[in-house]
């Protein structure tokens, strides 16, 4: 159930592959955790109203949660991964995004009417 929720300043409008975006992230969160893709979600919103070190240049903040999967060398990898994706196709530099990891218990997430 890996869930990675972004949010950033630039817009999604038709210059971006908003697909292509969600389809690569999702790919690189499960290949990189070791879960199956079927179980990943992807959140992307843009053009929301963010400055980062005074400037609103393009930046993004980004929240990653999994039960388990996640440590000190699989973040290291993501972070690495999805600060690729975003730069590639948002233009927002690996300096201007930030990232939180949550490893959350089983029964801190709900699906199927149920927790896991």
């Amino acid at each position: 159930m890996p869930t990675f929720n972004v949010q950033t300043n630039v817009p999604l409008d038709d210059c971006v592959l908003v697909s292509d975006i969600l389809k690569q992230t999702s790919k690189a969160v499960a290949n990189i955790i070791g879960k199956p893709e079927s179980y990943v979600m992807i959140s992307l919103r843009g053009g929301v109203p963010m400055l980062f070190g005074g400037s609103e240049d393009p930046t993004a903040y980004g929240e990653l949660i999994s039960i388990g999967g996640l440590g000190p060398e699989i973040n290291e990898q993501l972070s690495a991964a999805l600060a690729e994706i975003l730069q590639m196709k948002l233009l927002v530099p690996p300096a201007r995004f930030y990232i939180k990891f949550y490893d959350v218990k089983m029964t801190d997430f709900g699906w199927n009417g149920a927790t896991f």
